[in-house]
Order: structure tokens, then C-alpha cells, then sequence
């Protein structure tokens, strides 16, 4: 059974960086799509950006593309999410998941989830 941990989040300013981190263990993430999404409070889970299990392919939500970068390391078993130009509006618990890569954009596509981890950007 995979689980998944986000590190990386914290409070930064307006137009500052993060780079969020999802280490997996107990499976390899290899043959696994990898996907962030967030959640701000009040408000539904929204796809954020989600990498192939080769990394040929990612996708972006129009909100963060140009702005967000996705990439994984299937030999360190990990995945990460750079953040750049941050605004207030990014504003959100992180989650990292693995799935099956069909319907990408789709939370109901993914079967294993991290934690969650808060990133808060002040304007």
C-alpha cells in the first residue's frame, strides 16, 4: 500500500516561491499518474496540476499555468510542485495523489492522497 507525505508548504509573501514535495513509500510511483490539488477553506477540492507516470505529459489549471511547474523523480520515488508569483488566491491546503492517469483532472481518479500541506500566501 503507497503513502504518500507533502512537505514544503508555509506562509509566504505576494510574487514569493514554494516548492511543495510529496515523498511516496511502500509502492513505487512509477506506474502511477501524480497529481496536486488544493482546497481552500469553504470551498471544493480543485485539480491543480498532475504529471503522466512517464513524465512526458503534464497539465495545468488555467489558474496556475505559467505560473506552476510539475515534475517527478521516479527514482527517488517523489514528486514536486514549483510555485512561482504566488498570490493570495493560491491560498490553500496542497494535496498531493496517485492514480490511474485516466481522467487526470479528476480528484475521482486518484485512489491514494497525502495529507495535505497548508500554504498561505499574504498579500
Amino acid at each position: 500500500q503507497m503513502q504518500l507525505v507533502e512537505s514544503g508548504g508555509g506562509l509566504v509573501q505576494a510574487g514569493g516561491s514554494l516548492r511543495l514535495s510529496c515523498a511516496a513509500s511502500g509502492r513505487r510511483i512509477s506506474d502511477w499518474a501524480m497529481g496536486w490539488f488544493r482546497q481552500a477553506p469553504g470551498q471544493e477540492r480543485e485539480f491543480v496540476a498532475a504529471i503522466t507516470w512517464s513524465g512526458g505529459t503534464t497539465y495545468y489549471a488555467d489558474s496556475v499555468k505559467g505560473r506552476f511547474t510539475v515534475s517527478r523523480d521516479n527514482a527517488k520515488n517523489t514528486a514536486t510542485l514549483q510555485m512561482s508569483s504566488l498570490k493570495p488566491d493560491d491560498t490553500a491546503v496542497y494535496y498531493c495523489a496517485a492514480g490511474s492517469g485516466v481522467g487526470i483532472r479528476s480528484d475521482r481518479s486518484y485512489s491514494t492522497w497525502g495529507q495535505g500541506t497548508q500554504v498561505t500566501v499574504s498579500s
